[in-house]
Parts: structure tokens; sequence; C-alpha cells
């Protein structure tokens, strides 16, 4: 959670997950990247992503994962800004039917 002024402008959430490779080195999901409508574009997507990162890191995460549903290249950019490579892997989602 990212606040200023008491007031909650940013959040994400950290999914650690425990992993028996990598020498048993969890890996992160990162989801629910929210950032305030009227304040987008102000940095605070990258802050509170740098923060979630440093997170993962210091949980001794090897890698972060995160998926969007976004089509907004805004979005993309910002995520690729904070490190994300769009093309490292392909993901696939499956929902109950």
């Amino acid at each position: 959670m990212l606040e200023l002024d008491g007031v909650l402008v940013a959040t994400t959430y950290l999914n650690v997950i425990p992993n028996l490779s990598r020498s048993a080195s969890p890996y992160a999901v990162i989801e629910n990247v929210v950032v305030e409508e009227s304040l987008r574009g102000t940095g605070l997507g990258r802050e509170i992503m740098a923060g979630t990162l440093r997170a993962a890191w210091d949980a001794g995460c090897y890698k972060a994962m995160l998926m969007t549903g976004s089509h907004n290249p805004a979005t993309h950019a910002s995520y690729r800004a904070s490190g994300f490579s769009p093309d490292a892997k392909t993901a696939y989602l499956a929902r109950p039917t």
C-alpha cells in the first residue's frame, strides 16, 4: 500500500510462492496493481512497484511475475519501465466453467 497524507493512493498484492526448484528459492506473483485514477502518470505506480519488487527480493524470490489484462499502452510501458519483460514467459489463464 502507498499512502499520501493518510489516503490510500496505490496498492499491489505480492504473493510469495514456495518452490522446490532453484535451490528451493521462492518466486513472486504480483497482482492487483492499482493507482488512484486521478494520480496516474505521476510516478506512484513506479514507486509502489519498486517497493513491491524490493519486498520480493528481500523475501529471497529469484523472480517476480506479473500479468495484466490491460490493453492500455501506458500500463505496459510502466511495467517495462519497472523492469518487467513482456516476452520472457507466455501466460495462460483458465477459469472455472
